[in-house]
């Protein structure tokens, strides 16, 4: 069974097989070496060249590691993660069959890049690798089973195996108080994307999915401007790392298909036009929820948000479900990230297209003449 249903209210919620979650500064230095899987374990690191070259946490987890357990290091993982990379890193992993263990460090490209290492790897030598991941973001890609990565031709592909879910995460507030805070702050956009849409999902569970789910958008809305107010805050980071745990890791291994219109666009518009996912979590989100509000299904669901972000109910799901709308345009707004897609080169010429990837491929029909409006009103 991996049914869902509300009338009457029954349902399966299958988690990952993470095995331990740690938080709270210096977290890494206290529990790192007690997560490796055994006394000889090999790890290597895969990261990205910002940490590893401005920042001085990749050597620190080096010195942590030793010779004893350190195999190896690739730090050049970039945004969306380029599937030349990727290929690069495997082969670096692949030359050492003492590697048992990967080491993820970053958002959510080194994430995914080791995510999908384990599965070549497996591919290869019919073993995955014990992956312990370090986030320095509020992407979330720690949490779920799937790893995308961007091909050749910009587009974005992925592979989904629960096999290559985390088997430790690590969130240690003196390793994120290294992320810019524009990374940091849409990544939480990110964060209540996977909130949002995980929440409507058919497939989502009552018990834990949409619990944790409607207490991770209360604390996305109400500390991400606390953390901006104060960057440096080590329990407003936790908080924040902790909630973006909570909007996806309830995904589950019960969860049918994609999260949702808005990520489909995130995917559109992320890799084929060099656009962060936080920031196009900040250009989608509101506007799919105005669509999604149509759905009286939909709206019941998004409209539950509202007495966790201080608003009161009506009897009115659809109004209710603008109002989420208007308050998350109005977070993002509060956090500076306002943006339209124009910013970043993309013309109305590119509407279409990215409307038909957007749709799965459609390029005509109701669902795609509300996206390719939807799409028009980002320019």
């Amino acid at each position: 069974m991996t049914e869902s249903t509300e009338h009457p209210l029954s349902g399966l919620w299958a988690p990952t097989h993470l095995k331990k979650l740690y938080y709270g500064p210096s977290s890494v230095e206290k529990h790192l070496i007690s997560c490796l899987p055994k006394e000889l374990s090999k790890a290597f690191i895969i990261t990205g060249s910002s940490l590893a070259t401005k920042t001085p946490l990749i050597k620190e987890v080096e010195d942590l590691l030793t010779k004893k357990h350190h195999a190896g290091t690739f730090s050049k993982i970039q945004q969306h993660a380029p599937v030349q990379q990727l290929d690069e890193a495997t082969e670096a992993v692949h030359r050492d069959p003492a590697i048992d263990t990967i080491i993820s460090i970053g958002g959510g490209s080194p994430i995914d890049s080791a995510k999908a290492i384990s599965h070549r790897s497996h591919e290869k030598s019919g073993k995955y690798l014990y992956h312990i991941s370090v986030p320095t973001t509020l992407s979330a890609a720690e949490c779920s089973f799937v790893a995308g990565f961007a091909k050749e031709d910009g587009v974005k592909t992925g592979m989904n195996n629960p096999e290559v879910a985390v088997d430790v995460i690590i969130y240690d507030a003196k390793f994120a108080l290294q992320t810019p805070q524009k990374l940091w702050l849409s990544t939480g956009l990110r964060a209540m994307d996977h909130a949002v849409e995980l929440l409507y999902h058919p497939t989502s569970t009552e018990v834990p999915t949409r619990q944790l789910i409607l207490t991770a958008a209360a604390t996305l809305f109400e500390y991400l401007p606390k953390s901006k107010a104060e960057p440096k805050n080590e329990d407003h980071i936790t908080r924040l790392q902790l909630a973006a745990w909570s909007s996806l890791y309830p995904f589950g291994l019960n969860v049918k298909g994609g999260l949702g219109l808005s990520h489909a666009l995130g995917y559109a518009l992320g890799s084929p036009y060099s656009i962060p996912h936080g920031i196009t979590s900040c250009l989608t989100l509101a506007s799919v929820v105005r669509l999604k509000a149509d759905n009286a299904v939909n709206a019941a669901q998004i409209a539950r948000i509202l007495p966790f972000i201080g608003q009161s109910r009506s009897n009115d799901v659809h109004q209710d479900a603008l109002k989420v709308a208007d308050a998350i345009d109005g977070l993002v707004q509060e956090l500076g990230l306002a943006t339209t897609i124009s910013d970043y080169g993309v013309g109305e010429d590119q509407v279409p297209k990215i409307s038909k990837m957007a749709t799965g491929g459609q390029d005509e029909g109701e669902l795609y003449s509300k996206v390719k409006v939807l799409v028009h009103g980002l320019l």
